[in-house]
């Protein structure tokens, strides 16, 4: 990867090139297109591309309201890879702050999803935690990279970063992550993540996984 990249954290003005960013990396993500319907195949699910980025316009705005986190790689001042994680430190106060907060931004959405789409959405968030580990831990809530930068590194040293972040914090034991594709467990495993628990969204196969530092 060049040197000259820069790794950083996000502010809120970086809203339309995370947005951008993501949906592109998300686009063939299997959940996503189950929920949000495939653009390329059925010409009315264009409809939900809206929909798509109003939801990953609130993840983003939900970041900076409750105890998480968004880093990413630029080139200059292009974005090329970002995450959003959630720190295992939580202030009960300053998240019911945030709860308030984020219910203006809940609604506008509300309005943009169809009932199904909103019951499969809380199902994933259900399933997912429920599977998560018992310990300590941060979650890494999505890590995507832009189309034409990937095979460049810039996925595997967002993940190095991850990782020394979990090292440096005191608290967490590790992270858990969620992936609906079969051959990024394969890549998870590489990095000393395990398979913790696989269930099914539908017919939409769901990994959940664990990376645990040593104590």
């Amino acid at each position: 990867m060049k040197t000259s990249y820069r790794l950083s954290k996000l502010t809120k003005s970086d809203k339309p090139a995370f947005v951008s960013l993501m949906s592109r990396a998300f686009s063939r993500d299997p959940f996503f297109l189950h929920v949000f319907g495939d653009s390329e195949l059925d010409h009315t699910a264009r409809k939900s591309i809206t929909a798509f980025l109003s939801f990953l316009s609130f993840l983003f705005d939900k970041s900076f309201l409750f105890h998480e986190e968004v880093w990413g790689i630029f080139d200059e001042d292009s974005l090329l890879g970002t995450y959003v994680v959630e720190k295992p430190q939580t202030n009960k106060h300053s998240n019911i702050k945030g709860g308030f907060l984020l219910i203006g931004r809940l609604i506008p959405l509300v309005f943009q999803l169809s009932g199904k789409t909103l019951i499969l959405l809380n199902s994933y968030m259900r399933i997912t935690r429920s599977a998560a580990p018992p310990w300590k831990h941060h979650y890494l809530i999505m890590i995507g990279v832009k189309p034409e930068a990937q095979g460049k590194g810039v996925g595997k040293t967002l993940m190095q970063h991850l990782f020394q972040t979990i090292e440096a914090d005191h608290e967490s034991q590790g992270v858990a992550l969620d992936t609906e594709k079969e051959e990024n467990v394969g890549l998870y495993q590489k990095l000393g993540f395990t398979l913790q628990e696989q269930t099914k969204i539908d017919d939409v196969p769901v990994y959940c996984m664990v990376y645990q530092k040593n104590r």
